[in-house]
């Protein structure tokens, strides 16, 4: 293909040259911009002004391959007289690299080879200057130099390679996908541009559409099951498939989709599967698969079964994930019944194709051969369903009440053992003899306790005691006529004093715990002690009541006030039981539209009724109120055992903080200091104590020099017998919080040399001041004492 391109090449570029060369003679003067042909016609619509430039159309083909630049053009002013004083020069894209321009004559050059397929013309300036001013003579002009193109790029696939796909059995001519090559040449400058399609591998099967690159399909018969796919080779070809012409190739795969044109098909006609009857109901005896030469939902199918009998004994279903048909059993089998079955299972396609039905019947069948293998069985009871029996509920110890019947279904015949579910019957009212099964009473019946008796039968093998069935046997009692009939509840009627004969009183009813089988009916008469009753009536309603009429009138409830009528109910048996019940009839005070107003027993009847209550009422009320004195006492001890624990707890407090340095007397809130504000008005000082002077010993030095000193001017007295008094106090009652203490050391009196009373600063001074008075003050002040005892002298040297 090379040397055919280069000959095409060669020829090209000789007649553009010729061309070149004709067109010499066409000039155009222009002033201001000229444009090539590529920038939209610009050269169309241009000012005509005053005429200076004289130039040709510029053309340069692309891909020179000569040794010397290519000429392109000349530019020239109409004011260049040939004497060489006009210096010509160029500006723009490619100026002075790929293009060059004589200055004296005005023509110029392609140096490089050019490519039109990267660029298709240059746009560039020219300008016309004075040789030796360097003045312009002309205004800058622009101009154009245009690519002409050549058949130097192939057709290319650039979206290649390609897959498709045709669903199989279409019909010829179906359309496949659609390929387009490009082709870089210039698509208005002859054919090398101009792309036809052609098919070099598989048009056997596909054909191609030449101008638009189409595919349809050739034939009609594709079968993705004979071939799934196909590679075809598809050709562009440029300059319109002519000599010479280009070419460019892709690779199509066509990939053949699937129909559902394929039946289902069993590999066999028949299989077999053995299953023991034993087996319980749900159990899987076998599976069986249908193949289908389709794909994806093609190849979905149902099975089913066709024949009747198999579809009672049987039940087939769809493994969606294997497609598989899977026979599990859908009622007990019998072995000693029936030992063969045979099962006709049907393969039938999901999704049916209409346009294909004409190809067949989209299903298949196959005979499953089920053989049943012999197993141990369980007794079966008959009936199955369970027995029901009936005994009279009169009917003495050991009576029979029934028999339970089982059997041993295999062939063997084994006996069978009965017995009774004792968690059933925990009273053990029946008993079963276990070879016969006979049911026997064990205990009396009453069929007012209970109507029915539901008990479980056990039957076992007598030689393989694992194979036991159970059955329900239901008992019902039948009744006896027992229970004579009685009054519904204690009557009371009440009758005015002026009360009519033949009114009626009230009606009353009876009720029998016996369910006679013909249905309850009840006589009524008076009884016999009531014979000679000329007050009171019967009259029978007929629906098992009877109601009391007045027989006379003018009743005086201050002669009797209260009737006591007996009646005597007769059921009609067999045999026929009685019971007399008593009707009190109350004779009371009426106004005149027959209301009663009072009766004798009134009050009776009320405080009868109401006391039980009443009492039930006050007893609680007063139980209540216990309860809240109580819980009132116990929440006021509380309260009170509360603030003597906290008052002690106080004190306790104080005691053992005692030792702390405290505020002075400017603390006025941890204790009361009100005592000794002022010495002068104890109490005690003021009833004329009559204790002895002050021991001077056991007051502070500067206190004792100052009673010396004074010649006893000053009394402190006072404060000796206060403080003793205290501390015998505090000494005898634990109780009393020892505030003697603390204001003693809170009080610095009057002008008072001392400077401060703390515990810490009076030991770390140098005060010859004796407090071996303090453990004269008892016990509670031994440790304060301890702390102001004279030092020994190895303390002292330390």
């Amino acid at each position: 293909m090379a040397p055919s391109w280069r000959l095409g090449a060669c020829s090209l570029l000789t007649a553009l040259w010729l061309l070149h060369c004709c067109s010499c003679g066409w000039s155009e003067r222009t002033s201001g911009m000229a444009k090539g042909e590529t920038k939209e016609q610009e050269l169309m619509s241009h000012e005509r002004v005053k005429r200076g430039w004289v130039w040709n159309q510029f053309f340069v083909v692309e891909e020179y391959t000569g040794t010397e630049p290519l000429y392109v053009g000349k530019i020239h002013t109409d004011s260049d007289e040939g004497e060489g004083n006009i210096k010509y020069t160029i500006s723009g894209e490619g100026a002075g690299t790929i293009f060059i321009i004589d200055e004296l004559t005005g023509d110029i050059h392609a140096t490089e080879r050019l490519d039109r397929e990267e660029q298709s013309y240059y746009t560039l300036r020219a300008q016309a200057r004075d040789r030796l001013t360097n003045h312009l003579l002309e205004s800058e002009s622009e101009f154009v130099i245009k690519v002409q193109d050549i058949n130097d790029s192939e057709p290319k696939f650039l979206e290649g390679p390609y897959i498709g796909s045709v669903a199989e059995l279409s019909q010829m001519g179906t359309s496949v996908m659609k390929v387009t090559a490009w082709d870089a040449d210039d698509p208005t400058y002859g054919s090398s541009a101009r792309v036809v399609y052609s098919v070099l591998d598989g048009e056997s099967f596909f054909t191609v559409d030449r101008q638009t690159g189409l595919i349809r399909t050739a034939v009609a018969d594709l079968d993705r099951e004979t071939q799934d796919r196909y590679e075809l080779v598809i050709m562009a070809t440029d300059m319109a498939g002519q000599m010479g012409g280009l070419s460019g190739s892709t690779t199509v795969t066509i990939v053949i989709t699937d129909v559902n044109d394929n039946p289902p098909r069993f590999p066999q006609k028949m299989y077999q599967f053995s299953v023991s009857e034993g087996a319980a109901v749900g159990t899987p005896v076998g599976r069986v698969i249908a193949t289908d030469a389709d794909m994806g939902e093609n190849t979905d199918m149902s099975y089913l079964i066709k024949d009747e009998e198999g579809g009672e004994l049987f039940k087939v279903t769809t493994d969606g994930d294997t497609q598989e048909a899977v026979i599990t059993i859908k009622k007990p089998l019998d072995f000693e019944s029936k030992r063969t079955h045979n099962v006709v299972v049907e393969a039938v396609n999901k999704h049916v194709d209409p346009r294909f039905l004409e190809l067949g019947s989209f299903r298949d069948q196959t005979i499953v051969r089920v053989s049943v293998t012999d197993a141990d069985e369980p007794p079966v009871f008959l009936p199955a369903e369970g027995a029901i029996m009936e005994v009279q509920e009169d009917a003495r110890l050991g009576a029979l009440v029934g028999t339970a019947t089982a059997r041993d279904p295999d062939k063997e015949n084994a006996p069978v053992r009965f017995s009774i579910d004792r968690s059933t019957d925990q009273e053990q009212i029946f008993h079963i003899d276990p070879v016969s099964g006979s049911i026997t009473l064990g205990k009396i019946l009453d069929r007012e306790t209970a109507g029915w008796h539901n008990i479980t039968v056990t039957a076992v093998e007598a030689d393989n005691v694992s194979q036991i069935s159970h059955s329900s046997v239901s008992i019902r009692i039948l009744d006896v006529n027992d229970n004579p009939p009685e009054l519904a509840r204690p009557y009371e009627a009440s009758i005015c004093e002026d009360a009519k004969p033949g009114q009626l009183i009230h009606t009353i009813s009876v009720v029998d715990r016996d369910e006679p089988q013909s249905g309850q009916r009840f006589s009524f008469t008076l009884a016999p002690e009531a014979t000679n009753n000329r007050h009171f009536t019967l009259w029978d309603v007929k629906d098992n009541t009877v109601g009391i009429r007045t027989q006379r009138s003018g009743f005086n409830r201050r002669e009797q006030n209260v009737y006591l009528l007996p009646i005597l109910v007769v059921d009609t048996g067999p045999p026929a039981l009685s019971s007399t019940g008593t009707l009190t009839i109350h004779v009371c005070g009426c106004d005149p539209e027959g209301a009663i107003q009072s009766c004798n027993a009134t009050a009776y009847v009320i405080s009868a009724s109401l006391s039980p209550g009443a009492l039930i009422a006050l007893l609680v009320c007063m139980l209540i109120l216990i309860v809240l004195v109580l819980l009132i006492l116990t929440l006021k001890r509380h309260r009170k055992g509360q603030r003597m624990s906290e008052d002690e707890e106080d004190m306790r407090d104080n005691v053992i903080k005692y030792n702390d340095e405290g505020g002075g007397e400017q603390d006025t809130q941890a204790y009361d200091m009100s005592a000794l504000r002022n010495l002068y008005d104890f109490p005690e000082a003021k009833s004329g104590s009559s204790e002895s002077g002050p021991d001077l010993h056991a007051l502070p030095q500067w206190i004792q020099g100052r009673v010396s000193g004074d010649g006893g001017a000053a009394d402190f007295s006072l404060f000796k017998g206060y403080i003793r008094k205290k501390v015998e106090q505090a000494d005898a009652d634990l109780s009393v919080p020892p505030y003697d203490s603390f204001q003693t050391y809170a009080f610095e009196g009057t002008s008072s040399p001392a400077l401060s009373l703390s515990s810490i600063h009076t030991l770390s001074t140098t005060s010859e001041q004796d407090f071996s008075y303090l453990s004269d003050w008892g016990p509670r002040f031994r440790q304060l004492a301890g702390y102001y005892a004279p030092g020994h002298p190895e303390e002292e040297g330390s």
